[in-house]
Order: C-alpha cells, then structure tokens, then sequence
C-alpha cells in the first residue's frame, strides 16, 4: 500500500464519520429513536460512499501507478468527496423523512429550493464519476508501459465507460432539475428519478464486457 492509498482511506473515513446520525451515545429513549430514524439515510450514504471508495481501490490494485497526474487526480477527488458530505446526507435525510410520513418544514427546504439541491447534488456525481474516469483513462493511456493483457485493457475500458455514464446521468439529472424548476417545479422529483438509470447502465456495460471477454478467449483458445 502506497502512501497515497493510505492518506486516500483516511480520507473516506473521516467523511464517513461525518455522516454519522449523532456522535454522542443517546442519553434518551427519544434521542435512541431520532438516532435510529436517521439510520436509513446513513445507510444510503455509506453505500453510495463505499461504492466511490471502491472504485477508487479496484484502480490502485490493477495499476501500479504514482505519477503526479494520479495523485492530482485523487487529491481532487478526495476534496470532492469531502466537500460533498453534507449536501449527501442532507438529501437522503429529506428522502427517507418524507418516506416516513414526516413533512419538511419551508425553514428546511422550500419547494424553491429543491432544484438547487438537486442540481449541488448532480453536480457532485458529475465531479466524482468524471474524476474517476480520468483517473481510468490515464491508466488506459499508459497500458504499454504497464504491460496490461488484452483481458485488462477491456476491463479498463470498460471502467472508464463506467465512470462516465454516472457522470453523464448526473448530468441528466441537473437539467431535468433546471427544466422542471422553469417549466413544470411540481415534477422536480423526477430528478432524483433519474438516477435509477445507473442500474440500467450497469447492466448493459457488464454485458457489453461479457461479450469482449468471451471474444478474446474465444482467439486465444482457437488453433493458430
């Protein structure tokens, strides 16, 4: 593990700790519910975290790489990431509040304002995914001299695809946001709709890598 690794998780585990429901033990019954209410959005956050940290991991355990363009790169990602926090926790705590029945008061968020939310919170998945995309590309770039076989140039490939197709739904996401806020601000949920295209997304990639792997076996394996 490099230097930059281990500054990296540390990183990702402060911000985790920022979404932490209450730092202090619950001194009520009361504050034990209001802490236990809180428990789904963290959740959400902490997988949503988890799944950035992990690509970022899977990216340092296939590449032997330290140059100054990837460590330009994880430091901002990492700032990105951190500077995030609070705009993620805060909207998927206005999510699952709403799920329970619970109305959210104008001095928490107006309907005027919801676009903006989601236009930070789109902005932050452009910023993310597109920094990792970079970071993937620069590997893909580099494939020569780390000596990648034809199984790993797909698989980079296919990340960097990855990468930038939650960026770009992020960026289907803000506009939608911006539209509805115009034209049509009753259907702004529709922007946080958006997002279950990364499903959709996801598999049509992992089939698409299918098929490339299945292909360069089927050359390797055929009689020269």
């Amino acid at each position: 593990m490099s230097r930059i690794e281990g500054f990296s998780d540390a990183v990702f585990a402060f911000a985790i700790t920022l979404l932490v429901v209450s730092l202090e033990v619950p001194k009520t019954f009361e504050e034990l519910m209001a802490a236990i209410r809180g428990f789904p959005a963290f959740a959400v956050c902490f997988a949503l975290l988890f799944q950035v940290w992990w690509r970022h991991y899977r990216f340092f355990r296939r590449y032997d790489l330290e140059d100054g363009r990837t460590i330009a790169l994880t430091g901002v990602l990492l700032f990105v990431v951190l500077f995030y926090v609070y705009p993620l926790k805060f909207l998927w705590g206005i999510f699952f509040s709403q799920i329970g029945g619970g109305r959210v008061e104008d001095d928490v968020l107006t309907s005027v304002q919801a676009p903006t939310l989601f236009e930070i919170y789109g902005a932050g998945v452009v910023a993310v995914f597109g920094i990792l995309a970079a970071m993937y590309g620069h590997a893909y770039s580099r494939r020569s001299d780390l000596g990648l076989t034809p199984l790993e140039i797909v698989d980079t490939r296919v990340q960097i695809y990855s990468n930038l197709a939650l960026a770009g739904i992020g960026v289907l996401s803000v506009v939608v946001a911006m539209l509805t806020a115009r034209f049509a601000p009753q259907l702004i949920g529709f922007a946080g709709y958006i997002y279950f295209l990364i499903g959709f997304a996801e598999w049509g990639l992992g089939e698409y890598k299918g098929r490339l792997r299945r292909r360069i076996n089927t050359a390797d394996t055929s009689p020269a």
